[in-house]
């Protein structure tokens, strides 16, 4: 198995990234995961993150209250938008 986890782009981030998906190095503390991003992809953090749901293996995460948590290879991260209605 490689040393990855698989991140899932949707609505806007996807189309800032141009990628739906992606595998990215693990283990990386969720804490980090923004800086990563935001290297890769200068001016998503401001763009597009700051409004960004994190999802991991199907479960919402809070990054203030997790973000000691670490994301494991193998894991599934989503970054979702928010989504409006009407």
């Amino acid at each position: 198995m490689s040393s990855t986890f698989k991140i899932l782009y949707f609505a806007t981030a996807s189309s800032y990234t141009q990628k739906s998906e992606e595998l990215l190095p693990g283990p990386l503390p969720l804490s980090k995961l923004f800086s990563v991003l935001e290297e890769k992809y200068p001016g998503i953090r401001k763009r597009v993150l700051g409004s960004c749901a994190v999802v991991i293996n199907l479960e919402y995460v809070d990054l203030d209250e997790e973000s000691s948590r670490e994301i494991r290879v193998g894991d599934e991260v989503a970054i979702i938008p928010p989504v409006s209605s009407g």
